[in-house]
């Protein structure tokens, strides 16, 4: 019989969980797969169909995570701000419909070409999975982005459950998809590990009595993760490896 993993409070970056772990909720964009490079091909297709300056990965990086939609408004409100007067004079609402349609034609085209793995990340899902933790994916990224994006990387076979933005009423900050993955997974938030990379994978697990590790590496919109209230930080999803 698997016995949960107890964390050794002062071991990993004085990690802070003391309670049995039986089973992990793990973020995608930021934490297991750097996508900064298929956001940047997507929404640059999109802002080209739309006849609309071009945005950097460094300008995109800290929209990300607060889901797609969220994402695009605040990229067609930055392109419509660097574009000739009539053109910033247009309500990025007025555009969003279009810009979405083009936006979703994009990124299943290449959806995986420029992104990556981070390093550690298969050697932290194994260590994981040998321990017997159950396993789920918990993402803001449309549920029909997440899904060939886990296969093309070879991490769809770790996860019993996988759990888009649009799988629930709310996502992320909110705590409700945290607490429905974990009815989906059978088990109690207190013994369920929440894995992410920023304050909202954060703020998701603290409202919805989830224990939380964040990754040092990722996005959390721009600011330093060390700020953020958690558990302890990873400096790779290898660390899980020790104990």
């Amino acid at each position: 019989m698997q016995v949960p993993l107890l964390f050794n409070p002062i071991a990993l970056n004085s990690i802070r969980i003391n309670t049995p772990i039986q089973a992990a909720i793990v973020d995608l964009d930021g934490t297991m797969v750097d996508t900064l490079g298929d956001f940047a091909a997507a929404l640059n297709g999109m802002l080209a169909d739309l006849a609309l300056p071009a945005i950097t990965t460094a300008t995109i990086e800290p929209m990300v995570g607060k889901g797609s939609e969220h994402l695009l408004n605040l990229v067609l409100k930055h392109a419509l701000a660097q574009s000739a007067p009539a053109q910033a004079a247009i309500n990025s609402e007025a555009l969003f419909e279009r810009a979405w349609d083009r936006y979703q034609h994009h990124y299943l085209a290449i959806n995986g070409q420029f992104s990556q793995l981070y390093p550690g990340v298969l050697a932290g899902l194994q260590a994981m999975q040998q321990r017997g933790w159950k396993l789920a994916c918990l993402t803001n990224k449309p549920t029909a982005f997440a899904l060939p994006l886990l296969q093309a990387k070879g991490l769809d076979s770790f996860f019993s459950q996988v759990f888009g933005g649009d799988a629930f009423e709310r996502k992320k900050p909110d705590p409700l998809p945290l607490l429905k993955t974990c009815e989906a997974l059978g088990t109690l938030p207190q013994h369920t590990l929440m894995l992410g990379d920023s304050r909202n994978d954060a703020q998701a697990a603290r409202a919805a009595g989830c224990p939380v590790l964040l990754v040092r590496y990722g996005y959390n919109h721009g600011e330093p993760v060390e700020a953020v209230d958690t558990d302890g930080l990873l400096d790779s999803l290898a660390d899980l490896a020790q104990r």
